[in-house]
Parts: structure tokens; C-alpha cells; sequence
């Protein structure tokens, strides 16, 4: 795999009939985090900590940033957190794949400069089950 171009990481919210992609984005990162599960105790082998496998709680997590160029896709972002409800998200990662799943907006910020433009940070997290698609 050869690299890739940052602006090809698209995020894509679901406005209720297509997923439409979020205009503006300038920095997206990605993480997926799991919880360990500590199962150590006094008979451990050599004191050493134990993990119980395939046993934490999974997450994903979406940040992004960028300025407002579209109309559509600012009202999908904005009402997306004031409804504080789920929905559905999809993440294009160019020659990898995409990942779909139910995701909930914790923050939504804005900033501006006298002298420059709004700007807007975002935060998904996951809300449930992502599924991943290969790029074929």
C-alpha cells in the first residue's frame, strides 16, 4: 500500500436519508481503544499481570476539524448534537475500508479569530456494533 492522502479520510453523517459527508473537515483522527480486564492474582506465574482476553469493552472514537463550507452537512453536525440522539456514521479510510456503526456526538466546538475564519471541532464516539468493509 502506497500513502495515502489525508483529505481522502472522509467522515459521512446519515441525515435521515443519505450518508452525506461532513464538508470542511481539515484533521480527522481515528482510535480504537479496549479496556483490559485484570485477572492477576497471588498465584500468578513470577508476579506478573494477567488479561483476560476478548473480555473489555470496545470503543471507537472520532475526532475531527475543520471549517463550514456546506450548508446541508452543517445543519446534519448541528442537529445531529443538539437531538443528543444516535446516528449513523460512516468512516471511508482510502484503501482500507469503511466502518459503519452508530455513534453519538459528545462535543461539538466553535472557534474563530477577528482576522480568520469559524472554525468547528467534533468528537464521535461509539454507540453500539461498527462493522468494517473491505476495500474490494
Amino acid at each position: 500500500m502506497t500513502a495515502q492522502k489525508g483529505k481522502d479520510m472522509l467522515v459521512k453523517l446519515h441525515n435521515g436519508s443519505i450518508y452525506e459527508t461532513v464538508a470542511g473537515l481539515r484533521a480527522k483522527q481515528l482510535a480504537f481503544n479496549e479496556e483490559s480486564v485484570d485477572i492477576t492474582d497471588s498465584e500468578s506465574s513470577g508476579r506478573w499481570r494477567e488479561l483476560l482476553g476478548g473480555a473489555g469493552v470496545r470503543r471507537c472514537g472520532l475526532t475531527g476539524s475543520g471549517l463550514f463550507k456546506d450548508q446541508a452537512s452543517d445543519e446534519t453536525v448541528r442537529s445531529a448534537f443538539f437531538a443528543g440522539s444516535l446516528i449513523e456514521a460512516q468512516i471511508i479510510i482510502p484503501d482500507f475500508g469503511s466502518l459503519t456503526g452508530p455513534f453519538l456526538m459528545t462535543a461539538l466546538e466553535y472557534s474563530g479569530q477577528h482576522n480568520g475564519e469559524v472554525t468547528f471541532d467534533l468528537t464521535l464516539e461509539s454507540a453500539g456494533a461498527i462493522s468494517f468493509g473491505a476495500v474490494s
